[in-house]
């Protein structure tokens, strides 16, 4: 029984078809992929820094800290983001961390210092990278209060290993001050990332792709949309901060709602495009959950981890496409059809070639593909819903997609039959009929002992 059991295993795994993995060396910022929560508000771990906490306040302070990130480490762990950015740790009276009180002091309802670095350690052990927003508080017009923030700031980054600096409130920062902390944190910190949330001319090593990131709402916040300012994406938009929405104003959620759309199945299609096209992805915390909120603090709830998570294996998913390809994150750009909510796209290298589809329309869309654009003897394999397209005799390549759906193919060279895989399946069917077979005839000798015994 339990050599057949193993058999069985070993055809199943047999059936997986591995994507083009890349080795993980010298990665740049476009390679990561960022879940963007607050401290306070994801989950709380332990009491014993609970100082007057009120949960049923949602501008009050929650109850969310380090433990908690760590005692749900595995919830952001399958998500399989690179990069988990926590908000700001420091001392604050408010629970989102922004009103800073001092940039020396870890905020105590959040933790301790060293239950800081037992996380940081945790991630890293975890191949999780971790980053720490630093907002400028102060005049930071004033020489004295700019030194004050780089020292402050180069202190942070010496004393805790941080991989990333989310610089934040730069309220008309002069570029000058803030290429110098930006250089000075570097060399405190070697390989550190240092980004913001703001457009700024200074030389972060990412700005939100502001323009690019409505587009993707405007595009999926509702069914049979204008996407033509999807055409405005390119290669350069590889490095830049790509969100459907973000912490400091209304959740993309909010937004289906108001238009009295169905938030899963627009989360679904818009994540498709977030992960796929040019740009580096961002999440906010509970997006997963679909969260709701026009504002903070109804815009911070305390995440729900009994919600419904569906969701939440689908961005695992799109990000484990990511990642497994070089390609994916950083190759070349092109559309191939975009009109009325119908979008098709290309992302390609030497190595490999995609084509993601996008139907955000109320209809069932197709789009013929020229074998000049694929390469001949090809076939589109289906990664998400397992489609497969291949040549037909018009020598056409014919991509159709139901509504409300989105497909990402890999290019592949088609040799006709599979015969392992074909192989492979019907050993399993043949296994699995076997091993039913004698399940039964266990349990029917087994009855037959139980009835002889009963007649002694």
């Amino acid at each position: 029984m339990k050599r057949i059991i193993g058999l069985l295993a070993t055809c199943m795994l047999a059936l997986s078809i591995a994507l083009p993995a890349f080795a993980d060396t010298d990665r740049a910022f476009s390679d990561e992929s960022i879940y963007d929560l607050l401290v306070d508000r994801f989950n709380n771990g332990i009491e014993s820094n609970d100082i007057e906490v009120n949960a049923q306040d949602p501008a009050a302070f929650n109850g969310g800290d380090f433990a908690g990130i760590s005692n749900r480490l595995q919830h952001l762990i399958d998500m399989h983001f690179t990069m988990i950015s926590v908000g700001p740790v420091f001392k604050t009276a408010s629970y989102d961390g922004n009103e800073v009180l001092d940039y020396y002091e870890i905020e105590p309802h959040f933790g301790t210092a060293e239950e800081f670095i037992a996380l940081i350690e945790e991630m890293h052990a975890n191949d999780l990278k971790i980053m720490a927003d630093f907002p400028l508080v102060g005049d930071v017009s004033d020489p004295a209060v700019q030194q004050e923030l780089t020292d402050a700031a180069v202190q942070f980054v010496s004393d805790y290993e941080l991989d990333g600096l989310r610089l934040t409130l730069l309220d008309h920062a002069n570029t000058e001050f803030l290429n110098n902390m930006i250089e000075a944190v570097k060399d405190a910190n070697k390989g550190l990332y240092v980004i913001t949330n703001e457009q700024s001319d200074a030389s972060f090593d990412s700005v939100p792709a502001e323009k690019q990131s409505a587009a993707i709402q405007e595009s999926f916040v509702q069914v049979d949309p204008d996407t033509s300012s999807l055409d405005q994406f390119s290669n350069d938009d590889a490095g830049k901060l790509l969100q459907l929405d973000d912490l400091t104003g209304p959740r993309f959620t909010y937004k289906m709602v108001k238009l009295r759309q169905f938030p899963p199945t627009r989360w679904k299609v818009a994540t498709v495009a977030q992960f796929m096209l040019p740009g580096v992805p961002l999440v906010p915390y509970a997006t997963e959950i679909a969260v709701n909120g026009k504002e903070a603090p109804e815009s911070h709830p305390f995440f729900n981890f009994k919600t419904d998570m569906e969701l939440h294996e689908w961005i695992g998913d799109l990000n484990t496409l990511r990642n497994d390809s070089e390609t994916l994150r950083t190759g070349d750009f092109k559309i191939l059809h975009n009109k009325d909510g119908f979008v098709v796209f290309e992302r390609s290298s030497e190595d490999e070639k995609w084509i993601i589809a996008l139907n955000n329309t109320s209809k069932v869309q197709s789009l013929e593909l020229d074998p000049a654009e694929l390469g001949e003897n090809k076939k589109l394999r289906g990664v998400l819903g397992q489609d497969l397209i291949k040549e037909t005799k018009d020598n056409k390549y014919h991509v159709v997609l139901d509504r409300e759906l989105a497909e990402v193919y890999i290019v592949e060279e088609d040799k006709g039959f599979n015969t392992p895989y074909l192989i492979a399946s019907i050993m399993v069917v043949v296994l699995f009929v076997l091993f039913l077979y004698m399940v039964i005839r266990k349990g029917k000798q087994g009855r037959t002992e139980e009835a002889v015994r009963e007649k002694k």
